[in-house]
């Protein structure tokens, strides 16, 4: 039954899609809550010139080793940006656009002139096709998984063990970085440590859906949750599911249209966005006018 379920093409690119999702949205939530939702936009584009380092150095396309590359890939792009928002010359998003265009420009220009005939190109990273991937398959447990899904759930269990273990330390150094410092958490270091995830999640996703899903399935749940709670663990529940959905809905759209799936399930995470941002339960554009509303209507308090 599970068998015959995975040949399909419908359920393994739903699968995936909700698993990147799910790792996205996790590590994208901090970098909404800290302001920094452009370094996944920087950190995405910039890998590539990880990748085709490590390729010129290893000749891995894939593998813990281009994982490796990517993390240390986007913890230089982050420790650039800093050292240059650091000479007050230039403010901080200012900086990451002009690190990670550099990057990702210097990248594309090793891939033309030393990878021209491997399949690492431009297209791949940053539109994928996860259309494909129940094409790419492991033999686990005589069942034939996406090589995609089993990657992208390593990076879901890696991403939520450091969520779960640094949990207090994070949310500390997320709401008052000061105070984390003075309590010896060291945010800095844990800071980096989730960008270097960011990294690797975003090189085990670039391969099935492309950095511009990735980049929507980062920030986009994550920033919809916060409109609809103030509950740092009911982000992440409230982003997996909006992922979910979006994957699910986005599929069946663009099978229905004939349309990019993974354009489509991007599309979706914006629909959920408009509606936390329109009809959310405390924040809600909708929900303030009918509050304002009842609030002029009231009978005036008797004296």
């Amino acid at each position: 039954m599970i068998a015959e379920l995975l040949t399909t093409t419908a359920l393994p690119i739903m699968l995936v899609g909700a698993m990147v999702g799910i790792a996205s949205s996790a590590v994208g939530t901090f970098l909404v809550l800290r302001g920094n939702s452009m370094l996944s936009d920087a950190i995405s584009h910039s890998i590539v010139f990880g990748i085709v380092i490590v390729w010129l150095l290893t000749k891995q396309q894939s593998g813990p080793v281009q994982l490796i590359g990517a993390a240390l890939t986007g913890l230089l792009t982050v420790l650039l940006t800093e050292a240059l928002a650091s000479t007050k010359r230039v403010k901080q998003d200012t900086a990451i656009g002009l690190v990670f265009p550099a990057l990702f420009s210097i990248g594309v220009l090793l891939l033309n002139i030393y990878a021209n005939d491997v399949h690492i190109d431009t297209h791949t990273v940053l539109l994928g096709e996860i259309g494909f991937v129940w094409l790419d398959t492991l033999d686990i447990f005589g069942l034939p998984i996406p090589q995609a899904l089993v990657s992208m759930s390593v990076m879901t269990v890696l991403n939520y063990a450091f969520i779960g273990l640094f949990y207090k330390e994070l949310k500390l150094a997320t709401f008052d970085p000061a105070l984390a410092k003075t309590f010896g958490f060291m945010p800095s270091i844990l800071f980096y440590v989730l960008l270097m995830l960011t990294s690797s999640t975003a090189v085990a996703a670039f391969d099935a859906v492309g950095a511009v899903l990735f980049i929507a399935f980062a920030i986009v749940p994550a920033s919809a949750a916060y409109l609809l709670t103030d509950r740092l663990w009911m982000m992440f529940i409230i982003g997996a599911l909006i992922s979910i959905a979006s994957s699910i809905s986005g599929y069946y759209l663009a099978v229905y249209l004939n349309v990019s799936i993974g354009g489509m399930m991007a599309v979706m995470t914006g629909v959920f966005l408009m509606l936390a941002f329109l009809a959310g339960p405390r924040y809600g554009v909708i929900t303030q006018r009918v509050k304002r509303q009842r609030a002029r209507q009231a009978p005036p308090p008797s004296i």
